[in-house]
């Protein structure tokens, strides 16, 4: 059995060139940006439920529920407003979940 005529076919250089390549990044393409560390999206929630003096339910790490205000907060505790007993200083890492009542 001959090997026959083979023969290699390829495109010529030029064209080759002209077409894009999407894998290499150009000098005027953006870079990812990297997100934030921090979205400050939990902070906006608690200013607006202080703002409009929402009723919250808190549930605690170990099932307690707490019903009241959130009247402030800061980096590592709530302080919750409460008509029906004392006011309280919850600390966040205590909190399981909360929702409005």
């Amino acid at each position: 059995m001959e090997p026959g005529n083979r023969r290699l076919i390829r495109p010529a250089l030029v064209e080759v060139k002209d077409q894009p390549n999407p894998t290499r990044r150009t000098a005027s393409a953006p870079k990812k940006i990297v997100p934030p560390e921090q979205t400050n999206a939990e902070n906006f929630y608690y200013v607006k439920q202080m703002q409009t003096k929402t009723p919250m339910v808190i549930v605690l790490q170990d099932g307690e529920v707490v019903e009241g205000m959130i009247e402030w907060y800061d980096k590592s505790c709530l302080k919750i407003h409460r008509d029906n007993g004392p006011n309280l200083l919850l600390y966040k890492p205590s909190i399981k979940y909360m929702y409005k009542a």
